[in-house]
């Protein structure tokens, strides 16, 4: 990677010319007041449908004792949900123009998704990916489209960079099809393979011209895609809840599951916004860790609620797993889900030892929950909670040490 620079940013607030097309440029990186669109919210809740069918199929195959075949299926899913997720969204943050035809190529990629969506029970049940292969298909023709169009009105590097997009989308999307072609045996290596292709093409395109994404805008995409997955893991587990509930089990079974798991939720949602990320994607380098170390931010978020549904279909006697199973089903994604926000975004911001380690040693306890039998969940949430209180306690001393007259400025 280079530290070539980005294009020049647009004027800020400059009016955008009339008429339902426009050329596909370049936006500003310093434009103020970027938002998410609603176009792209409605891309998001629309992704969500799909983010739902891969919890359910993970929610089966745990509860039936395929915990190995239910994951290594759910991560393959998961990530082509996510990374079409993710190559919409920085595209959008550097070239967003809003015409119709940029409106209508986003729609098509939502209907890629729904395709998609739609093939996620035959991927698990039947490992037949062809129908979310053609969901594929759909998305990043549309995406290579785009790219297509922003390198017409682009020029020089920025231009080759649009047209490197263009050619590797293609080409991962030819090698997707060994998912459906090749015996099913080696699909979990065909998936490996291509996944790392994939992740390739970004650096291969960005290696001379950085895209004008926009660290705002990019830092409230990826905020909105984290409340709308913790929001599908609220209502997946509300429905176990209900269900249960339908069927005559006592409250007194579900208290703690229910409890656990939104407090749970409420320490992943504190511990994620807690602080202002955009500040920190400055680089390249940076950048690409962050964005890519997100596809175990979502997944392990999708996963807690599988596993909310997993401990209530033990509890109530539907699944056919141990007790310590159900456990781990909500205490490992939720610990995974701590140590990645710690690594991409909490440890950037804490100052001193003691902060440092409240989310790994949150981690770390909230494993031994595990171990907890029926009280697993409940601890695994009270201990989520109160990590949230230790480091608004920290902080807090933190701030008051820094406001007292005569502190020593900090070093560096």
């Amino acid at each position: 990677m280079t530290t070539s620079s980005a294009p020049p940013p647009a004027p800020s607030g400059a009016p955008r010319p009339p008429g339902p097309l426009r050329r596909l440029t370049a936006r500003g990186r310093e434009e103020a007041h970027r938002v998410a669109s609603p176009l792209e919210l409605f891309f998001d809740l629309c992704f969500v449908v799909a983010v739902a069918q891969a919890g359910v199929q993970l929610v089966h195959a745990v509860a039936e004792g395929h915990a190995g075949t239910g994951i290594l299926d759910y991560a393959m899913v998961f990530y082509a949900i996510w990374w079409a997720w993710m190559n919409f969204t920085w595209f959008a943050s550097a070239y967003d123009n809003d015409d119709a035809l940029y409106r209508v190529v986003t729609l098509v990629q939502i209907a890629g998704v729904l395709v998609l969506a739609a093939g996620v029970s035959r991927a698990f049940t039947d490992h037949d990916f062809l129908l979310v292969w053609i969901g594929y298909v759909i998305m990043r023709l549309a995406m290579v489209w785009q790219w297509l169009r922003a390198a017409r009105s682009a020029g020089g590097t920025e231009r080759a960079t649009a047209l490197r997009y263009a050619g590797g989308v293609l080409l991962c999307q030819v090698g997707w099809l060994g998912l459906v072609v090749l015996p099913q045996p080696a699909r979990p290596w065909v998936f490996l393979v291509m996944a790392l292709v994939e992740l390739c093409v970004p650096m291969y395109a960005e290696r001379k011209q950085m895209t004008p994404w926009h660290p705002h805008h990019i830092a409230e995409r990826y905020g909105l895609f984290t409340i709308i997955v913790l929001g599908e893991t609220i209502a997946a587990a509300t429905v176990a809840v209900k269900s249960a509930l339908a069927e005559h089990s006592t409250p007194t079974e579900l208290l703690p599951i229910a409890a656990g798991g939104l407090l749970i939720v409420f320490a992943a949602w504190w511990i994620y916004f807690v602080v202002p990320i955009h500040g920190h994607l400055r680089s390249r380098r940076r950048a690409f860790v962050w964005g890519y170390g997100h596809y175990l931010v979502f997944a392990s978020a999708a996963a807690v609620g599988a596993g909310l549904e997993v401990a209530v279909e033990q509890v109530t006697g539907k699944a056919h797993i141990s007790t310590l199973a159900a456990s781990a089903a909500v205490t490992l994604p939720t610990a995974l889900y701590l140590l990645t926000v710690w690594a991409l975004h909490s440890r950037h911001f804490k100052v001193g030892l003691a902060q440092q380690l409240v989310l790994p040693v949150t981690a770390l306890l909230v494993i031994c929950c595990t171990f907890l039998g029926d009280w697993a969940v409940i601890a695994a949430g009270l201990v989520s909670a109160a990590s949230v209180v230790t480091g608004v306690v920290l902080s807090a001393r933190t701030a008051a040490r820094e406001r007292r007259p005569g502190a020593a400025a900090p070093a560096g």
